[in-house]
């Protein structure tokens, strides 16, 4: 250390000085493995909004906007019918104008599969749109959920989804 309590790293990192750590900071929670709160937003009804917060936790908000005690990190939920990716634009184009709520933080959009199988073309190429101006989080079709059986683990094609909200495999 030199004067002062500055620290000084190797010159190769430094860009000014380092003051040393505040003891009374805390750290973010991301840090430790605490999982992140989120708030599931719906873009149209039968989204999944309800069943992803079963799964996975968080606020399930349904179609509104996630009031003051919700988590402010939304995440935006959809189906992967073109309905669904509709509307997922025009809630995009809401936040990109600034008509959504103060106070919100978009993290990512989720699309939910409305069927088994690949998406035909014409909505493989909807998708791509909405993955040009946002990270896209995709969730499988399960025949699990579609039966009301919440119980197994998340989708292993989901992890990314997973990865982000900081899910715990252990609280099953």
């Amino acid at each position: 250390m030199r004067d002062g309590g500055v620290r000084q790293g190797p010159e190769i990192w430094i860009r000014g000085p380092v003051s040393p750590p505040d003891q009374g900071a805390r750290e973010p929670d991301h840090l430790h493995g605490t999982p992140r709160r989120f708030s599931w937003v719906a873009t149209h009804g039968g989204a999944g909004t309800s069943t992803l917060a079963a799964v996975y936790g968080g606020q399930d908000c349904g179609r509104d906007w996630p009031g003051p005690g919700d988590p402010p990190s939304m995440l935006l939920v959809a189906r992967t019918h073109a309905a669904g990716l509709d509307a997922v634009l025009r809630t995009l184009e809401m936040f990109r104008h600034g008509e959504a709520p103060a106070g919100l933080d978009l993290d990512s959009v989720v699309l939910v599969a409305d069927a088994p199988g690949r998406l035909p073309r014409p909505l493989a190429q909807h998708v791509a749109r909405i993955e040009s101006v946002i990270d896209v989080h995709r969730v499988p079709w399960v025949p699990a959920w579609r039966l009301g059986d919440l119980s197994g683990e998340p989708p292993r094609e989901a992890r990314t989804l997973t990865r982000l909200i900081g899910y715990d495999c252990t609280r099953m």
